[in-house]
């Protein structure tokens, strides 16, 4: 079977999906790889690394989607919503899709997908189970996320991070406030923490705190509990209004103490939940920094403008998007290691292997024969269930 890398399409996106190192393992386990020239390049991957691994360059993106078996990529159509739409005609009945497809996104273009007879399948599905650990790109990618967003508060910040004492005197530490202390929360606070700040977090999930406190931050208890913090995935699920406004209420002191707060609490499928209200906002010292996480969807600071950096009350607010993005090479190189340890696991002796009663390719495959055939995504739409599959 064959495996094909088109460029990335998205504006900006400067991932790719497989990079060379990975190619051996692939050949072993009897696939051959073809990458559309120029993929690789914006993250660090000339063609000629791509040969002299064993994959063959094609000219163009049709060149690639015509002979591939298999079509891996970073964003496909439903997490790239701009220019994903293109490659529909490319695909043909029987072949697969792997990548970030933002499945609960929009059903219409899950039903275009299903429609093309693709059988695809979306990594942020991926179980958080310990088998599937090593295929987890979401948890791959947010931890970029959470390094980076420090990285760009510490560089937009007016105050310095680390506690220095000099002839001048002593300069006391930044104080760093994450809320949200998933994946990306926890290397946002490891990654404040080395950069000498203090750092603190807080999470409606009880077991977040002996997660935080392990990296050294501290851990904020309001005296609220949510009903069902946490999903069978690991997740945190929505709440009602009141409860977020209780939540607020009790934040406003630890945000307002803060000079850096990066938020990072995302519900899948949902709007991002707001955390932080204008008020909030207008009670940090001029020369704060509030870095969202989650301002593609929508964002938990009421005043975050996706894909755009404004200052409200002399604070800056950074709702900037696709970090991973920001840092290519090692963001592909992650990628590329999750996927092919997906592809290894599924296909055996050349061929691929789709049994409906492994829970990693149930869960991660969303089409398959002309249908939408994820029970997740099913009873997201409120589509009838279907017969269960034999395999």
């Amino acid at each position: 079977m064959i495996v094909g890398v088109p460029k990335e399409s998205y504006p900006g996106e400067r991932r790719v999906a497989l990079v060379p190192a990975v190619i051996p393992a692939l050949a072993k386990a009897g696939l051959e790889v073809v990458v559309q020239s120029g993929a690789g390049v914006e993250a660090g991957y000339p063609d000629s690394a791509y040969v002299e691994k064993g994959a063959k360059i094609l000219p163009d993106r049709a060149a690639v989607f015509s002979s591939a078996d298999i079509i891996v990529q970073v964003l496909c159509y439903g997490s790239n919503d701009i220019t994903g739409k293109d490659d529909l005609p490319l695909f043909r009945r029987g072949q697969l899709l792997i990548g970030f497809l933002r499945p609960l996104g929009s059903a219409e273009v899950v039903q275009q997908i299903a429609d093309k007879g693709v059988t695809a399948f979306s990594v942020e599905m991926m179980p958080r189970t310990t088998r599937a650990q090593s295929m987890d790109a979401l948890s791959s990618m947010a931890t970029i996320c959470g390094y980076k967003a420090v990285l760009i508060a510490a560089d937009t910040a007016i105050r310095l991070f680390p506690m220095m004492t000099t002839a001048a005197g002593t300069i006391t530490p930044a104080r760093v406030f994450v809320i949200g202390a998933g994946v990306a929360g926890l290397q946002a606070i490891s990654t404040a923490r080395r950069l000498g700040a203090v750092a603190s977090a807080y999470d409606m999930r009880p077991a977040a705190k002996e997660q935080v406190q392990s990296l050294g931050g501290r851990f904020v208890e309001l005296p609220i509990e949510a009903k069902d913090a946490q999903d069978a995935r690991g997740y945190g699920t929505a709440q009602d209004e009141s409860f977020y406004a209780r939540q607020r209420e009790l934040l406003t002191r630890v945000v307002a103490e803060s000079d850096v707060a990066i938020t990072a609490a995302v519900i899948p499928g949902k709007k991002s939940p707001v955390l932080i209200t204008a008020d909030m906002v207008k009670g940090m010292a001029p020369g704060s920094v509030i870095v969202d996480l989650a301002a593609e969807r929508g964002g938990n600071c009421e005043l975050t403008q996706m894909g755009k950096t404004v200052v409200e009350y002399g604070v800056s607010i950074v709702g900037a998007i696709n970090l991973a993005s920001t840092v290519p090479y090692h963001a592909s190189q992650m990628y590329a290691r999750n996927i092919t340890t997906f592809l290894t696991y599924m296909v055996k002796e050349g061929k691929p292997q789709l049994n409906m009663q492994d829970e990693i390719i149930r869960e991660t495959m969303i089409t398959r024969g002309g249908e939408i055939v994820n029970a997740r995504v099913r009873e997201f739409y409120k589509m009838p269930a279907l017969a269960p599959a034999a395999g």
